[in-house]
């Protein structure tokens, strides 16, 4: 009756994500019609272990046949009882436990950086500023895909504005041809994020970006650079406008694009406040 009872709550769970539309917070949206099928799969697995158990008691009531003693076969062991709450708890921490957004704390705790720094450590999870999917990809596939990307924004023309559907591709287009977009006026929106290391008009404008899980996120985006001095908070929400240019920038050691901003609005935090991998 346990499994049933399992079963039925991770049936519930996946309908819940969905209802709630909190699984995007999980995956890429793109994947979902696989974790909808999943919970047609679940119920029907939760009736037909409910089949076998009701089916189970009727045959110990008329009496057991397996010529076994069950006292002895049946005897659950200590495997049973740890994987009982293995099993139980990512059903209870999603339906009892808020949904956590990642946001400037994750970028503090975990820090950016570019991938190509991080070739020697293969077992670490990082944050990159700069989105990087040539690893999805063999090298001429990924130079097609991005050549096509670098058609479809060239083709705005010297407003390039960046929306929640193109966020990832956009920026990866940017910093893989960024002297195409130089002098080009950009416009996207994102959480600020502080870093010491800048200069007192400039931040980190960023979006957590989910490649195909949760688990594969980063942080993406770019640094802009305001007239003046400002200031904004971490994870205050920011739609900014301005002309494309670049600086090297010594944490990095790397010439990267930094947007010098002419219009900059706070707003509200959206619906949705991650960016996916969309090609």
């Amino acid at each position: 009756m346990i499994r049933f009872f399992i079963l039925l709550g991770f049936s519930f769970l996946f309908l819940h994500l969905h209802a709630t539309g909190s699984i995007s917070k999980y995956i890429n949206m793109k994947y979902s019609y696989i974790s909808f099928i999943t919970i047609f799969v679940l119920f029907f697995l939760t009736i037909v272990q409910l089949y076998f158990y009701i089916k189970g008691d009727k045959e110990t009531e008329d009496g057991c046949d397996c010529g076994c003693d069950h006292h002895h076969h049946h005897k659950k062991t200590w495997k049973d009882y740890v994987m009982l709450p293995v099993l139980i708890f990512p059903i209870f921490s999603v339906l009892c436990l808020p949904v956590a957004t990642l946001d400037s704390n994750i970028v503090k705790a975990k820090g950016f950086n570019f991938n190509v720094y991080n070739d020697k450590d293969t077992s670490a999870i990082h944050e990159f500023l700069q989105p990087d999917s040539s690893v999805y990809y063999g090298t001429d596939g990924y130079d097609e895909l991005m050549g096509k990307s670098k058609k479809k924004f060239s083709k705005l023309g010297n407003n390039v504005a960046l929306s929640d559907e193109n966020w990832l591709q956009g920026m990866e287009t940017i910093y893989r041809f960024p002297g195409d977009f130089m002098g080009k006026t950009v416009s996207f929106r994102g959480f600020a994020y502080n870093e010491k290391n800048l200069a007192a008009n400039q931040l980190f404008i960023f979006r957590f970006g989910i490649i195909h899980c949760v688990a594969d996120s980063g942080v993406f985006g770019m640094l802009v650079e305001f007239p003046k001095g400002v200031h904004y908070h971490n994870d205050d929400w920011l739609q900014v406008t301005g002309t494309l240019t670049s600086e090297y920038y010594q944490p990095f050691k790397k010439t990267i694009p930094v947007l010098k901003v002419e219009k900059v609005k706070q707003i509200p935090v959206p619906k949705d406040q991650y960016v996916y991998r969309n090609y």
